[in-house]
């Protein structure tokens, strides 16, 4: 009877360290794209941040590739942890579970939050940000995103092109005469910007809600990746627990 009980309970443990593996397995790919997602935010959309007041944007890809990068670890020590039947490894292997689904969960909240927020924020800050720091000296960061900004998405201005009216280099000398910069213009070319017809410029598109739409499609991703890979891990740690339990109550 004894024996029967050990091999039942044997067949159980080497049934959760498959079920353990197979799921760090997916886990340690799941680290991967979460990473990517980051790293996407942060080099392809980086442009933007900085027509953005606030961080909470940058910190929530900043978290994703922390996160990315200890889940890939975790999952090679899951790994170790599985196989070798170590209950001091997958004890380490649980706290860091946990650690990345609170980073994770962090993330999905922080781009919730930052998605109700955003509509406000841009409305506040995104026409001063444009016109007094567009050109300016220490500010190429923001001149090449408004340029970029406008070109992509066929605008002018945060609202429309009448707020280049308020913008420190249209005033100065150095704009030579330019009602708004060039990359308002359906085709750039050199001082374009001094006419500001509507079938040279972009005149009644203006920039705020696109970038808007553009930031909100942005953050569901972020939040939805974040979020999954969170709510996955729950089953981690779940067998986790239960390989740990089976193998102490193994004899030696």
């Amino acid at each position: 009877m004894r024996e029967y009980t050990e091999n039942k309970e044997t067949c159980g443990t080497i049934c959760l360290k498959y079920l353990l593996f197979i799921f760090n397995f997916f886990f340690w790919l799941a680290g991967g794209a979460v990473m990517a997602v980051g790293i996407w935010t942060l080099a392809e959309k980086s442009d933007y941040i900085s027509l953005l007041s606030s961080s909470t944007y940058s910190a929530t890809a900043y978290i994703l590739v922390v996160a990315g990068v200890v889940v890939m670890v975790t999952g090679i020590l899951g790994c170790c942890a599985t196989f070798k039947e170590r209950r001091n490894l997958l004890r380490v292997y649980f706290i860091l579970l946990l650690c990345i689904f609170l980073l994770e969960i962090i993330a999905g909240i922080l781009a919730y939050i930052y998605y109700q927020q955003l509509s406000t924020e841009l409305k506040q800050n995104l026409k001063n940000t444009m016109t007094q720091k567009y050109r300016k000296e220490g500010e190429e960061s923001v001149t090449n995103a408004v340029d970029k900004l406008q070109q992509k998405f066929k605008c002018c201005g945060s609202n429309n092109y009448t707020d280049w009216t308020d913008s420190l280099w249209i005033r100065s000398p150095e704009a030579s005469g330019r009602k708004v910069p060039d990359s308002c213009c359906k085709t750039i070319t050199d001082h374009c910007g001094r006419r500001d017809h509507p079938s040279n410029i972009y005149k009644e598109n203006g920039c705020i809600t696109k970038l808007e739409n553009f930031i909100q499609e942005h953050l569901k991703i972020i939040g939805a990746v974040g979020i999954s890979i969170a709510c996955v891990q729950i089953f981690g740690m779940i067998f986790t627990c239960c390989l740990y339990k089976s193998l102490k109550s193994e004899p030696y």
